[in-house]
């Protein structure tokens, strides 16, 4: 029998010791909603545009020396991708990533210019786990998931801690409602680790919502067949992992979904009140706020989680208000 290690919240402070030794806090912004202050946390800042960042650099300095010569293989869409070639290239380490064919071309680009291998396919007929675990048996490399990974949910997870710290400083108080983006729900589980205190409200789209089903099912819910389309390319997650959803099932977290209107309505606002580009998915949970799903209350918390845009998509959200 194979025992999967656990993400624990002593992981979740050790990463985010990992994380500030490297990097510095992403800025805080704090803006009044139907009176009440909410405090954004602009993971979009971070030097490869998302918060994955946060994971792959707590995982990739968790291998020994053999495996970072053998290398990594990881799938995604575009930011776990960036993240991993990121930490990869500081650390000496081969990477290879497996990317959807209509993955946005800034994040196609950013993670070839990181250094990194990218192997393409087709997300409507094939399977970036099959590929990328072929791959990395092949190759005797080190298979890195978006989010079914504990040393990844740790790494995410050191963002709470870090927003945490700021939120303090503010005089805001600590966390007590986070508002959180959710594709595989690796960021939402290391938050509800990192901040045992607070409430966890994951935001995903219509259509995709599979995590906000499974905590209300009480056991995993895959997205439908035939999914609408979404303009959130990172959140698009058919299943959620038993690791993640196990972290927020136990913490009672909830979820709700938005719209494509209101991330758009969302982006809009967040480039004409904080002067910030958010992609898609990263706008949902200040979409969920905006169009009331989520009631702002004393010591929110909202994950503004990344921003690489489409350019072309992003000026069509703009105009479309």
């Amino acid at each position: 029998m194979t025992i999967v290690r656990q993400p624990t919240t002593a992981g979740v402070r050790d990463a985010a010791a990992k994380i500030a030794a490297i990097l510095p806090p992403t800025p805080l912004f704090v803006v009044e909603i139907n009176g009440v202050s909410v405090a954004f946390k602009a993971e979009s800042l971070q030097p490869v545009g998302a918060f994955k960042i946060r994971g792959a650099w707590h995982r990739l300095t968790a291998l020994d020396d053999a495996a970072r010569l053998r290398g990594v293989v990881a799938f995604s869409s575009g930011n776990h991708a960036q993240g991993i070639a990121w930490a990869a290239q500081r650390l000496g380490i081969p990477a290879t990533i497996v990317m959807p064919s209509d993955a946005p071309a800034a994040k196609l680009e950013g993670t070839l210019a990181l250094g990194a291998e990218v192997v393409r396919y087709d997300r409507a007929t094939e399977s970036r786990e099959g590929i990328a675990g072929s791959l990395a048996e092949a190759r005797g490399a080190t298979l890195v998931p978006s989010f079914d990974d504990p040393w990844i949910i740790e790494g995410q997870g050191s963002c709470g801690i870090e927003a945490r710290r700021q939120m303090e400083v503010e005089g805001l108080g600590e966390p007590r409602h986070v508002v959180v983006p959710c594709g595989g729900g690796g960021l939402a589980a290391g938050i509800a680790l990192g901040l045992r205190d607070a409430r966890i409200t994951v935001v995903e789209p219509e259509g995709w919502e599979d995590m906000r089903r499974s905590l209300e099912a009480s056991w995993i819910e895959p997205v439908g067949p035939n999914p609408p389309a979404t303009a959130c390319d990172s959140l698009m997650t058919r299943q959620v992992s038993p690791l993640t959803f196990e972290v927020l099932a136990r913490r009672d977290a909830t979820g709700v979904a938005v719209s494509e209107a209101e991330v758009a309505a969302a982006q809009r606002w967040a480039a004409a009140r904080l002067r910030l580009v958010i992609e898609p998915g990263g706008a949902v949970g200040l979409a969920a706020v905006l169009a009331g799903h989520v009631r702002p209350v004393p010591g929110m918390l909202v994950i503004l989680s990344g921003g690489n845009v489409d350019i072309a998509a992003y000026a069509r959200a703009l105009a479309s208000g």
